[in-house]
Order: structure tokens, then C-alpha cells, then sequence
């Protein structure tokens, strides 16, 4: 069982991977290709690459990844595209916030753990192309497995069209898996990216699963790698429906606005911020996700 792990834990790290490179490819030719409209005539964006560490709490290798940013580009004025392998030991706030979700057994006697996944942010120039956001990741620990993730549209400025076009192709790439799933995931979006203290959505949904096992890991695989694909499709058809498009001041501040209740929602809510933090990966990896700018009334 220990090899059998092995190879699926590796051959989950590397899917991954080969997910950031095609997203990372993808966007960079929307920057060199945005040649015409609002702020073509600058130098198209590049992702800037830095490896990234964790150390466990008594100094040893507890893995790492790499972290990808573009600021300022013609298109994106943030994107982080993140991929992590982190292992070692569950402290007790972790485990606390694991156990809290799922059973795991024996977690208390053995709080080894593995984890490894792909994080994604998207924060544009434009207010009316929809920020957005997708991660997909794969957890081990002695007592079970799990994948988890999902993608959600977050526009400052909704149209109708794009929300419906973004749940579309997400519908298309879960229903292979089961024409239970999008629904079930879709509900779950709507429960999990709500903001409480503001009484409202913090965009217009995707999906989102976690904790999840059928016990075939080889199909749940699948689906999450399914997941994936659909991010580019999914989201570039609405870079490419606004991306042109000219804003006024207000419609900049609504956007600053807006980004103010994304960065709430990540630093009270967002499990994965918490987890990150909790077991002591890259701060500045962990907190990709907020907006480069954001205003609060």
C-alpha cells in the first residue's frame, strides 16, 4: 500500500505541475495578443518564478513548491498560478481543523501527513472581465486520501451571459463523472463562498468539493484532473468577451470595492488560507490570493 501511494502521490504532484505550465503558457499568450483596447500599448505581462519552502517545526525538509506571479500586465493585473508538496507531521491546530471536516483514523497516533496541489488567482486590469479563481489539491494522510477544490467567478461587474457560460462548461467537464456532481458542487459553492458578516455571495459561484472519496482513487483522479481542464475553457471565453471593453472611474471603484470583500472572505474563511498558515508554508505564497489593490467605504 506504502509503494502503491508513492506512485499515485507522484503522479498527482506531477499533474499538477504540467496543470501550472499549461495555465501559465496560456496566459501569457492573452498578454501578447491583447493588441488592441485599454492598456495594449505596454509591455505584455510575464509570470515571475520563485521556489518556495516549508520547513517542520524542527527544522527539517517539509517540502516546497513554486510560486507564479504576473503584476501589471496588459490584461491581468495580478495572477498567482501556485503549485505545492508539502509533507510532515500535523500539528494540533491542523489536525483540529481537519478532524473538525472529516473522521480520519488514527490521526492522533500517527499525524504524518502529504499534501500537494495547484492554487490559482486571477485579478485583472479590466472591471469588467471577472476576476477568478480555481484550485484543485490531493491530501494523504495514514488514514485515508482525498482530493479536493474547484473554480468560481468573482465579477465586480456581472453580465448574465458569462455566468451562465462559466457553470456551463464547469457542467460539462463533471457530468462525465456522474450528472449528480455538478449540482452537488455547485451548492456546495454557493454554501462555502458566502460571506457571512456581509450577508452576500463573494461572486457568482463555480463549483467546490472537499474531503472527497469514493474509494476509487484512480476515478477521483480523473474527475479532479477534469476539473482542471475546464478552468481555461471556462474562463478565458470571458477574458476574451470583455477584455476590450473601456471603464469609467466608477466603474474602477466598484472593482476596488468589490476586491475588498474577496480579500475578507480569504483572510476569516477560506480553509486553504488557514491550513497554509497553520502548517507553516510561504506566507508569501499562502497570501497570493489578495488583490494588489482594494478599497473598503
Amino acid at each position: 500500500m506504502t509503494d502503491t501511494f508513492d506512485t499515485r502521490k507522484s503522479v498527482a504532484a506531477a499533474w499538477f505541475r504540467e496543470l501550472r505550465d499549461q495555465i501559465v503558457a496560456a496566459f501569457e499568450v492573452v498578454e501578447d495578443g491583447h493588441t488592441t483596447g485599454p492598456l495594449s500599448d505596454r509591455a505584455p505581462g510575464r509570470f515571475e518564478l520563485r521556489e518556495t519552502t516549508r520547513s517542520g517545526p524542527d527544522g527539517q525538509d517539509a517540502g516546497g513548491g513554486l510560486m507564479s506571479v504576473m503584476r501589471n500586465g496588459r490584461v491581468f493585473e495580478k495572477v498567482g498560478v501556485n503549485v505545492s508538496q508539502v509533507y510532515g507531521q500535523l500539528g494540533e491546530a491542523a489536525q483540529r481543523s481537519l478532524t473538525a471536516r472529516k473522521e480520519i483514523p488514527g490521526l492522533d497516533a500517527d499525524p504524518r501527513f502529504w499534501a500537494s496541489g495547484i492554487s490559482l488567482v486571477a485579478h485583472m486590469q479590466n472591471p469588467h472581465v471577472p476576476a477568478v479563481h480555481m484550485n484543485t489539491r490531493m491530501f494523504w494522510t495514514p488514514g485515508g486520501w482525498w482530493f479536493g477544490g474547484g473554480a468560481d467567478l468573482n465579477p465586480c461587474i456581472e453580465y448574465a451571459e458569462d455566468t451562465a457560460d462559466f457553470h456551463q462548461t464547469l457542467k460539462g467537464y463533471c457530468d462525465p463523472h456522474g450528472v449528480e456532481l455538478y449540482p452537488r458542487f455547485k451548492e456546495w459553492a454557493d454554501e462555502y463562498f458566502f460571506i457571512p458578516h456581509r450577508k452576500r455571495a463573494r461572486g457568482v459561484g463555480g463549483i467546490f468539493y472537499d474531503d472527497y472519496c469514493t474509494g476509487d482513487w484512480g476515478a477521483d483522479f480523473a474527475f479532479t484532473r477534469d476539473v482542471g481542464r475546464a478552468f481555461l475553457p471556462a474562463f478565458l471565453a470571458q477574458v476574451e468577451r470583455r477584455r476590450n471593453m473601456g471603464w469609467s472611474d466608477a466603474d474602477k471603484e466598484t472593482q476596488l470595492i468589490h476586491r475588498g470583500l474577496y480579500a475578507e472572505y480569504n483572510l476569516v474563511y477560506d480553509r486553504g488560507t488557514k491550513f497554509g498558515l497553520q502548517t507553516g508554508h510561504d506566507p508569501d505564497a499562502v497570501l497570493m490570493s489578495l488583490p494588489p489593490f482594494a478599497r473598503w467605504v
